[in-house]
């Protein structure tokens, strides 16, 4: 356990940026997984409709420096590239 108030202090910050990351990352999993079942069941015309949400959950995430911005960059870039393999 954290001896000094400062370092206390610093525990609970941290669980709450926790918090709120895992709150954030899991919107965005969840958005670029229906993307990606929509792609797995041949059904472009769902996924392309699926890409906006996924899109703005991935720069949400980057924004708040959940994930890297190039990571985010690069997980639209791979999406779009298999949902434009299906049309």
């Amino acid at each position: 356990m954290a001896n000094t108030k400062s370092a206390q202090k610093a525990v609970r910050s941290s669980y709450r940026k926790w918090l709120r990351n895992r709150y954030v990352k899991g919107k965005m999993r969840s958005a670029v997984k229906a993307v990606r079942h929509a792609v797995a069941a041949g059904d472009a015309a769902q996924a392309r409709t699926l890409m906006p949400r996924a899109y703005k959950e991935l720069d949400k995430a980057a924004r708040k420096n959940v994930i890297h911005k190039n990571k985010a960059a690069r997980l639209k870039s791979r999406l779009m590239r298999q949902v434009n393999t299906l049309s």
